[in-house]
């Protein structure tokens, strides 16, 4: 009989184990050159040691996993009344500039702030930034001019794997994205 109720919690510990969710891991990728000479860098962090890290570092501005932004002049935009407005409304295309050396569109789609901005003539440098609005809302969660660093990782642990920002140019490539995978592509 005890060989059994140890089987049975040993099957039920298993069971529990599998069905928890895994960990989301913060991927960044930079890779700077092309051919031979590249040189990579790649970064992986777990989204759990992320949260529990960012409040034991106070340098700076960073304190407590918060950043102050005080001396940032906002020319009179209020970020968080924007972003309210922004989470309020429905997707659409909000700002579009298209000028000779560059374009730039800001839209909300299927719950994701976008930002595509497209410089060069030949549009050879590509910035793609999307942001889920909990994510966004989490780091505007803070006082008046601070962003909260540590909401917003757990805000991004809560949300599927997503790419959050894409960079290419000619000679360079960033990425930064969120999965389960606790390795780089």
């Amino acid at each position: 009989m005890k060989v059994l109720t140890v089987l049975g919690i040993l099957v039920l510990a298993t069971g529990l184990a599998l069905a928890a969710p895994a960990d989301k891991w913060l991927h960044v990728s930079v890779v700077d050159g092309k051919g031979g000479k590249a040189e990579t860098v790649r970064v992986n962090i777990p989204l759990s040691f992320a949260e529990k890290v960012l409040p034991a570092i106070q340098v700076d501005k960073l304190h407590n996993g918060k950043v102050k932004i005080e001396e940032c002049d906002m020319n009179g935009l209020n970020l968080w009344a924007i972003l309210e407005a922004v989470r309020d409304t429905r997707d659409g295309e909000f700002v579009t500039v298209e000028a000779k050396d560059g374009n730039v569109r800001v839209a909300k789609s299927k719950g994701n702030l976008l930002v595509k901005v497209r410089d060069g003539k030949k549009g050879d440098q590509k910035v793609d930034v999307q942001v889920p609005m909990p994510v966004l809302e989490a780091l505007l969660s803070g006082e008046k001019n601070e962003l909260d660093l540590a909401a917003a990782v757990r805000a991004l642990g809560a949300h599927g794997d997503t790419l959050l920002v894409s960079v290419n140019d000619e000679g360079s490539t960033v990425r930064v994205w969120v999965d389960s995978r606790n390795e780089s592509e």
